[in-house]
């Protein structure tokens, strides 16, 4: 799946940073195996963690300026 973003939240948008890909998995080891990927040599903007809406989230840049948002599904209880 993928975002966009808009210039009235984040000002500075440039071509290639206006969208985030998104990645869903069902469990957080493989949450953090791709994130963990993805994250060599790019910035991690928000570790993965455990979220108020009930997922295991994170988001990062990785090294070629691509912007990710990797989690693993909301858990019933």
């Amino acid at each position: 799946m993928g975002s966009d973003s808009g210039d009235e939240w984040a000002p500075k948008i440039e071509f290639g940073n206006n969208f985030s890909i998104s990645v869903n998995t069902d469990i957080e080891n493989e949450t953090n195996e791709i994130f963990n990927a993805q994250a060599e040599g790019g910035k991690i903007t928000m570790p993965p963690n455990n979220t108020f809406w009930g997922a295991y989230f994170g988001t990062l840049t990785d090294k070629f300026g691509i912007n990710w948002m990797v989690s693993s599904g909301v858990k019933n209880q």
